[in-house]
């Protein structure tokens, strides 16, 4: 069995005196496991951005990704390294949310992450329930006094055909899924997985209704100025739809929208990697009009479709929305991209485009007394909310609920409906 030590490290403040590194063996380094926590992200960037490489790995625990976040938000942060020795097993970054009554150690940005897995090498055969032991014993012990429990949400129990590392852990099933389409090298074949005949009818009709409008071009942006263009009004739009539908805008308050204004800056630098704003953009009478947005994110050949919205005000019957997706499904299968994720959440036109559903877990691991009650409360929580969901009359009174209760101050929780 392996044998497992808790450290815990803290490379901005000295190491209080309570946390005294604990051995647990006497066995020689290269055998222990380590769990220590971190305030200094910048200390852990070389080793994160080997992790990084690992394509299994979700884009949201990237070093970029994670990084946008930091500087974007005063949340108090904290990265859980895990080492055999002196080779890295994985990180967690998390951030602490302090409720009323629950201090929630959760990853960081979780509000608006569609995947996340955490980031693991892939180079390690340490057998899943002795991981899972390590690091619930490693938590409990280095995490008392900051967090009650820590919950790692959003997480597949298998992704790309392969079991997630903490697959062991205790977890509740979350009240979404995501959605999947893979992409077979070019459209005919990718479409050929779907109703082709239908979907080619649905884009040649778009077309047509734009093409009495002066017609349109699909734009990619490459210049930063462009970019924060199309994501100002990808805000614009998102907003009108939201009010027109009674639902709390999730993407209003400040920290959230410059969090993806620095992933717009960001992604030009990493040649649009972190975030790449697509749209349809008319011409003719009401040139330079954009008519649909969309923000995907590209890890290898995984592209995660972020956020997306559409000008309800015109050429609405033309189906821009569905015409972007075909348009930049139809550039990413020239590109090497083999798997276009549509991200959380339920909605009809994720079900039309998908032959994929993954199954989400939300991963929970009580740190505290406290930690055991809040995991409980989170369990009948997801329970209700998979009841309200299933009923559509129920989840739009709630959703009118939140909107009615929400302080201009108080960020908003994640949407479904990207």
């Amino acid at each position: 069995m392996t044998n497992a030590c808790f450290t815990l490290t803290s490379l901005d403040d000295p190491l209080p005196s309570d946390r005294v590194p604990t051995q647990c063996s006497k066995a020689q380094d290269t055998e222990k496991i380590t769990v220590s926590i971190h305030t200094d992200m910048a200390a852990l960037e070389a080793e994160w951005r080997v992790l990084d490489e690992n394509g299994q790995n979700s884009l949201h625990q990237s070093f970029d990704w994670c990084a946008a976040w930091r500087t974007t938000h005063e949340s108090q942060t904290l990265f859980v390294r895990v080492a055999r020795g002196r080779q890295m097993l994985f990180i967690l970054p998390l951030e602490i949310d302090r409720g009323l009554l629950f201090r929630t150690a959760r990853l960081i940005g979780s509000d608006h992450s569609n995947l996340n897995t955490g980031l693991f090498t892939d180079e390690d055969a340490t057998p899943p329930t002795e991981l899972a032991r390590v690091l619930t014993c490693g938590l409990k012990r280095q995490l008392r006094g900051i967090a009650d429990i820590v919950t790692l949400d959003k997480t597949p129990e298998t992704w790309r055909g392969k079991a997630h590392p903490l697959a062991a852990l205790p977890a509740l099933q979350n009240a979404d899924s995501s959605f999947q389409l893979p992409l077979l090298g070019n459209i005919e074949r990718t479409l050929a997985q779907l109703n082709a005949k239908r979907r080619r009818k649905k884009m040649r009709i778009s077309e047509r209704r734009l093409a009495a409008l002066g017609g349109y071009d699909y734009v990619v942006a490459r210049e930063t100025s462009e970019a924060h263009a199309l994501l100002e009004t990808f805000f614009q739009q998102k907003a009108a739809r939201f009010e027109a539908h009674g639902l709390p805008d999730v993407f209003q308050d400040a920290e959230t929208r410059a969090f993806f204004r620095q992933l717009a800056q960001r992604g030009q630098a990493a040649d649009g990697r972190l975030l790449e704003l697509n749209a349809i953009r008319l011409k003719g009478e009401h040139e330079g009009r954009i008519l649909a947005v969309a923000g995907l994110s590209r890890k290898g050949d995984h592209v995660i479709c972020q956020f997306g919205s559409i000008d309800e005000e015109i050429a609405a019957d033309s189906s821009p929305g569905e015409l972007l997706f075909y348009r930049t499904i139809e550039r990413l299968c020239s590109e090497g991209v083999a798997l276009f994720d549509f991200g959380i959440g339920d909605q009809p036109y994720k079900r039309s485009w998908c032959t994929i559903e993954t199954p989400l877990r939300d991963i929970v691991v009580p740190v505290t007394l406290r930690g055991h009650l809040a995991a409980n409360l989170h369990r009948g929580a997801m329970l209700a909310k998979r009841m309200i969901k299933a009923n559509k009359a129920s989840y739009a009174f709630v959703q009118r609920l939140r909107q009615q209760r929400q302080s201009p101050l108080e960020p908003a929780a994640a949407a479904e409906e990207h």
